[in-house]
């Protein structure tokens, strides 16, 4: 039972951080993609402002993950 509670806990934890995890994207309207990392090969061609948002956020934008990321 003791098992059982920490493995669930663990997985609420974990998931309500990936939540809150930070990624980027190319200028404010218009990108159809996130990126992991600030200095992906995919933002070399941005010619707005690179943005950090939340993984939440870009997922309820409905952009997808970068295909240069790993």
């Amino acid at each position: 039972m003791k098992k059982t509670l920490l493995l669930l806990s663990l997985y609420c934890f974990t998931s309500f951080n990936v939540l809150k995890q930070d990624v980027y994207i190319c200028g404010i309207n218009g990108a159809k993609k996130y990126h992991l990392k600030e200095d992906c090969r995919g933002l070399n061609a941005c010619k707005h402002q690179v943005v950090k948002k939340t993984i939440k956020e870009v997922k309820d934008l409905g952009l997808e993950l970068c295909g240069w990321e790993d």
